[in-house]
């Protein structure tokens, strides 16, 4: 029956036709398109997500994440108003007899606002536009939040969010409504970074120097996306400057220290952008006698090349390069690390067609070992992509823009491989085998005006997995549901050759009903597949998991999500509040048996078990825009719950990311123009998780048991920390480019020790006994400072 509901509401839009509202416009000849790109006047970027609009006729549109708008008008003069944030506006007056181009470069307001940017849109787009369960995130307001330890963090910003959750200091990624880090698309220009930490999960994989904006997708996903159940983060790293001569941003911190290079290459064409981080805690481990051959740092450089061969072509190339390496002398060996790049070409065929034509290699892989010894060994690990696909948007009429596109991928994981380094070493060679996938899609959308209250954007996407043979000898697992299952069926099926094909209609839908000038209601429906996993059965994920592709006995993941949210703006846009409700339902999730071994075991996928999972929740969000006191309260009340044959008696448990309550509260202050303090308080009840409900005696020891097959039985102590930051720019000389400022911020202000796990073991006084053990990754106040300048 659920089927037959999802497939009607999809027919249903999918069939919703355009002309039987055309009669209410003008004829189509005596309409022509309005098109072109909006650039910063000094530097050249695009300006994204810009509003392009003719006032006397309420018609508009956006720019997009090339600076590119459509706008179609009827033949005639027009005023044609184009307006940013942070930026003068500008009038146009045109004489529109025929399709046209109109490219605009604005001018940075010459007095700084007191604004912080969440959204770098219009302030009313948060109610006008049909997408939801979106935020959208700008670097200068991630710049002015307290830091830790003096590291502006893109991930941790994140977290603040409604909907978004961690499971502790010190875990890699994000949760979004109660799913895995895992279920997140996570792009930076396109290209997947599979893991989004350093430093195990204190500092984020993005160097802020580098990254222009960001914006977090939780529903109403476009059909364009998919691949992931819970979200997409979709980052946009800076294209440069083209107008102007090169310039130079950096900081210098207690942990690490960035530089970013823009440079114009060829003027008003083509420039560069070079970007680079590093830790240096190894440097002072070689003052320490005892501790200069360790090492433990962290790196990552991206470079983007922007060139513009014509006003209707340009070319971005992007390359990054993640690392971190933890080596104890001779002991112990261990990095982990994302490489990647992105081509991609866009050309604008006419006025109301326009293209992207990318092409995305990935890669993320870890490695450890002893160097020396009898134990000497190489263990490595690694999951690979290589992508093309096409994406065209096509400005029906002044109504409708249709968007489609195809996608292709083609995986190999390397799940494990272990060789010896030496001939004394008690270890032999192993290999688990290598699997290869290939993943392609389709989709088309459509983001049409009904009237002028109603505007709706739909769309399918259809998607195929297909998990290919390597040559290798691969085995049916079968046995009781719920239980550890036995390899059957063994055959080597040939290199390349289809084993299991899946295939999934993904339809997408959302709604935008005008209430009145500041309010809206809004409504959404996805459903996502996913196709490949991050194999873990700890708490929190680690660089050590393993990804593992959809196989014969590995079903995709599937998601449906509804959202209905209620939207409003108050006192001329200086304050926007929303809240949001939503319900998710989700089949094949993995769970594991009891004692299950991730590792290096040729037999895993016998130790997975699958079911059935839910999420439900509301969002509250309230933002303030203007004034000297800016910032965001955000509540969430939410659970998350899982259904698997063979765990906690089939019944429904709490998954290890379910937190019911979460409270994040972010105040800026502008004491003046130099000055200007922040604050974050964060609130969230304690992860659940497994803890021992009987002990039994063996030789006087008291072992700590789990009876009754109980899973996620207790949570940890809730989570709540408070931090404190200030940004203080130094003075800067009229004649000199030069200009600097100091970041001062205190992490966990009143030295909370949240806990990170718990663990249990045998009282010291009394073996008798056992005791349980608080883990904290932090528990004092952290200090810190850093200096940031650019000329």
């Amino acid at each position: 029956m659920k089927s037959s509901i999802h497939w009607g509401l999809a027919a249903g839009l999918l069939l919703t036709a355009a002309p039987s509202w055309s009669q209410t416009l003008p004829e189509a000849t005596q309409r022509a398109t309005l098109s072109g790109y909006l650039r910063d006047g000094a530097t050249g970027e695009a300006l994204v997500g810009a509003s392009v609009f003719v006032k006397a006729l309420g018609l508009g549109a956006n720019t997009d994440e090339n600076g590119y708008y459509q706008l179609q008008l009827p033949k005639g003069p027009h005023t044609v108003t184009y307006l940013v944030m942070g930026y003068e506006p500008q009038e146009v007056k045109i004489n529109l007899g025929a399709d046209a181009t109109s490219s605009v470069k604005l001018s940075a307001t010459r007095v700084q606002t007191q604004e912080v940017v969440v959204q770098g849109q219009r302030a009313e787009d948060n109610v006008r536009k049909p997408e939801m369960s979106v935020n959208k995130l700008d670097m200068k307001t991630v710049k002015l939040m307290p830091a830790l330890l003096g590291e502006v963090d893109v991930v941790r910003s994140i977290q603040l969010l409604p909907g978004v959750t961690t499971v502790g200091e010190g875990a890699s990624g994000f949760n979004v409504r109660g799913g895995g880090v895992d279920q997140n698309l996570i792009l930076m220009d396109e290209m997947p970074v599979y893991n989004v930490s350093h430093l195990f999960g204190l500092f984020s994989a993005f160097n802020p120097d580098a990254v222009q904006d960001m914006k977090l997708y939780k529903g109403g996903i476009p059909a364009q996306y998919g691949g992931r159940l819970s979200s997409l983060l979709d980052v946009r790293l800076r294209d440069g400057h083209t107008a102007e001569r090169a310039s130079v941003n950096g900081g210098i911190g207690l942990i690490s220290s960035r530089l970013a290079v823009e440079a114009p290459l060829i003027k008003d064409r083509t420039s560069v952008v070079l970007a680079g981080r590093r830790s240096y805690g190894d440097l002072f481990l070689k003052l320490v006698p005892d501790q200069k051959d360790n090492q433990a740092y962290f790196y990552d450089l991206s470079v983007k090349v922007n060139h513009k061969f014509s006003a209707r072509d340009q070319l971005q190339l992007t390359g990054y390069r993640g690392r971190d390496v933890f080596n104890f002398s001779n002991v112990f060996k261990n990095n982990w690390g994302n490489t990647g790049g992105t081509a991609r070409w866009t050309h604008q065929f006419s006025p109301r067609l326009f293209g992207n034509f990318t092409g995305v290699a990935a890669q993320y892989d870890y490695a450890l070992g002893v160097p020396n010894g009898t134990q000497a060994f190489e263990w490595t690990s690694s999951v690979r992509n290589y992508t093309g696909k096409a994406d065209l948007s096509f400005q029906l009429n002044a109504n409708n823009t249709i968007s489609g596109g195809v996608s292709g991928t083609r995986y190999r994981f390397n799940p494990a491989t272990v060789k010896p380094l030496s001939a004394e070493s008690i270890f032999v060679e192993l290999k688990v085998d290598e699997q290869k996938a290939g993943e392609y899609a389709a989709y088309l959308d459509n983001e049409q005006t009904l009237s002028p209250r109603l505007q709706l954007q739909y769309g399918l996407r259809l998607s195929v997995f297909d998990f290919l043979g390597t040559g290798k000898t691969i085995y049916d697992y079968q046995g009781e549901e719920g239980k550890r299952k036995d390899p059957l069926n063994p055959r080597t099926p040939r290199n390349g050759e289809v084993v299991k094909r899946y295939a999934n209609l993904e339809p997408r839908a959302s709604l935008r009903f005008t209430l009145d000038e500041n309010s809206s209601l809004k409504a959404s429906y996805n459903r996502t597949a996913q196709y490949i996993h991050l194999i873990s059965n700890t708490t929190a994920a680690s660089p050590l998991d393993v990804w593992s592709p959809s196989t014969n006995n590995i079903r995709p993941e599937r998601a449906n999500q509804v959202a209905l949210g209620y939207f409003r703006n108050f006192l001329d846009n200086g304050y926007e509040a929303s809240v949001e409700v939503f319900g998710k339902t989700m089949d094949n999730q993995i769970d594991y048996v009891n004692g299950a071994s991730t590792l290096l075991n040729k037999d895993l996928e016998g130790e997975l078990l699958y079911g059935d999972g839910r999420a439900y929740g509301a969002e509250f969000f309230v933002k303030k825009n203007q004034g000297p006191i800016t910032g965001w309260v955000s509540y969430t009340l939410s659970r998350s719950e899982r259904q698997i044959d063979g765990i906690n008696r089939g019944a429904w448990y709490a998954n290890k990311y379910d937190k019911t309550h979460n409270l994040s509260v972010v105040s800026m202050y502008q004491v003046g123009k130099r000055l200007t303090v922040s604050g974050n308080f964060a609130y969230s009840t304690g992860v659940a998780t497994t803890f021992p409900n009987a002990r039994f005696s063996y030789e006087g020891l008291v072992v700590p048991v789990v009876s009754g097959d109980a899973r996620n039985n207790y949570r940890v102590p809730a989570y709540h920390r408070l931090d404190l930051g200030a940004t203080l720019k130094n003075p800067q000389h009229p004649s000199r480019r030069w200009q600097s400022e100091w970041v001062f911020s205190v992490y966990n202000v009143y030295a909370r020790r949240n806990a990170y796990g718990i663990y249990f073991r045998q009282n010291e006084d009394d073996p008798r006994k056992t005791e349980a053990v608080r883990l904290s990754v932090f528990g004092s106040m952290l200090p810190s400072v850093s200096y940031n300048f650019n000329f």
